[in-house]
């Protein structure tokens, strides 16, 4: 026989169980039982919410994976955008500095007055315009046209100084500048003959000059003819191109070649009086296509 004595606070006095009473063991077992059933109930409620709870944290973990992974490849995208944008914006910076530098030069080379060629100023522009951002696919098209621009200007610019390049090739290849500084002593046309005394048609310019005086080329050109003509002693002809020659005679010494490539200004003979001549003095033609014409509309472009 098995007794068991509960003493508690909550009893006066000591309590015996007799398990040999069968009424005590049948409710003892019962309310064993009833521990263990609740007992397993809860463990088993306890894994079930634990799966639950580490099944959404595993989703949570692969959704942030892929929130991680887009937005990663939204960065990158980004940043290859900002790089093309800079690409984009370095080539067109060249491409203006360029177009400056070709402003300036042909500002410079023009004479041309301050205005839309001065480049050290930056414009002013104004507005009360509502200002928006500007999304990455506007900005590259923007940066696009501004190219397009840019290219526009640049073939504009190109030729602009190709036309002042010809210009200033044909003014300098243009007879403009006096082959003597001394002054006129006999024009261009009709006078009396220095030796019978009759009239005759003179074909250019005599000019003042001492023997060994310099006499210089009136524009660029190539030297065509550099030798002895009849009644022009020694001679120099100049070939300037679009039609325009020149000639300079009665020489005392000829300093170039035929062939040689002469400037404006640059010594071509010393002055003398070979030739049909009375004096020392520089005889100055120009011919254009062939046909000796006045000379003294070219020396006064330049108040000769």
């Amino acid at each position: 026989m098995m007794n068991v004595i509960i003493v508690s606070k909550f009893f006066r006095a000591p309590q015996k169980l007799a398990f040999d009473n069968p009424k005590v063991a049948a409710t003892t077992g019962g309310i064993v039982l009833t521990i263990l059933a609740l007992a397993f109930a809860a463990g088993f409620a306890t894994r079930g919410v634990n799966g639950a709870a580490r099944s959404e944290i595993a989703q949570l973990k692969t959704e942030l994976n892929q929130q991680e992974k887009a937005l990663k490849a939204a960065r990158e995208d980004a940043q290859r955008e900002i790089n093309a944008v800079a690409a984009r914006v370095g080539e067109l910076q060249a491409q203006a500095n360029r177009l400056n530098a070709l402003g300036e030069r042909l500002t410079h080379d023009g004479k041309l007055a301050d205005g839309e060629f001065n480049f050290d100023r930056t414009p002013g522009m104004g507005g009360a315009e509502a200002v928006s951002d500007v999304p990455a696919g506007d900005l590259l098209q923007d940066l696009n046209q501004l190219q397009a621009q840019f290219d526009n200007s640049g073939r504009q610019l190109s030729v602009l100084e190709a036309m002042m390049y010809n210009q200033q090739v044909q003014l300098k290849s243009t007879p403009s500048s006096r082959p003597s500084p001394g002054f006129i002593t006999s024009g261009f046309g009709t006078r009396s003959d220095p030796f019978s005394g009759g009239r005759a048609h003179h074909m250019g310019i005599d000019f003042d000059a001492n023997t060994g005086d310099p006499v210089r080329s009136a524009a660029d050109g190539v030297v065509s003819y550099s030798g002895i003509k009849s009644g022009y002693g020694n001679v120099v002809e100049i070939d300037h191109g679009n039609g325009y020659t020149t000639l300079y005679g009665h020489n005392s010494k000829l300093m170039v070649r035929v062939g040689d490539v002469v400037r404006a200004g640059q010594e071509v003979a010393k002055a003398g009086s070979t030739g049909r001549s009375t004096g020392p003095h520089v005889h100055f033609e120009v011919h254009v296509n062939g046909v000796q014409v006045n000379p003294r509309p070219f020396l006064d472009k330049i108040g000769g």
